[in-house]
């Protein structure tokens, strides 16, 4: 059904955002055109539909448009990543680098337990270092990370090395800025 479809032509590229010399991939734009969304959506269900996976971890903010239709099409759990406070109940947590400082992740302890198997969803994986924080979280209760999915990837910026052994899978890729 979607063969041939042009993902490129439906995200837009916003030069200097969020500051000077970055080239930044907004999602949005594959929101406001329903068949951009659907081919998504639907390559995603493709991918993971009979696979080992048991629940969904999606990423807040833009990982949640894309990880809640997967877990919905598939009938799995949803496991919301947010930011630190942002969660009512006990949480678990992981701290990571970013390029000036820190930031943390959080997912509900009751949400999150031994065993499962467990796809993580995001709008775009760029450095990895949200992505590869949340795969450290999932492996410290012993939960297994099968996957990591991304709408975009820029690989140029080292996601691969820095998320490995977890394999990335993306629908597109840009190779530089």
């Amino acid at each position: 059904m979607w063969a041939g479809f042009n993902l490129d032509a439906a995200i837009r590229k916003i030069p200097d955002f969020p500051r000077a010399g970055i080239l930044f991939y907004d999602i949005t734009s594959i929101l406001m055109e329903p068949a951009a969304f659907a081919y998504c959506v639907d390559e995603m269900v493709g991918r993971y539909r009979g696979s080992r996976v048991s629940c969904v971890a999606a990423i807040e903010s833009r990982g949640f448009l894309f990880g809640a239709p997967l877990a919905r099409a598939l009938d799995l759990p949803l496991i919301l990543v947010r930011k630190q406070g942002k969660l009512p109940g006990a949480t678990i947590s992981r701290t990571y680098e970013l390029e000036y400082g820190t930031d943390t992740i959080e997912v509900h302890r009751a949400d999150v337990h031994s065993g499962q198997r467990v796809v993580i969803v995001d709008d775009l994986v760029a450095t990895g270092g949200t992505l590869k924080a949340t795969a450290e979280l999932f492996a410290d209760v012993g939960a297994q990370v099968e996957e990591v999915f991304c709408v975009i990837g820029l690989p140029f910026l080292g996601y691969d090395e820095r998320l490995a052994p977890v394999h990335v899978e993306t629908l597109i890729t840009y190779e530089d800025e």
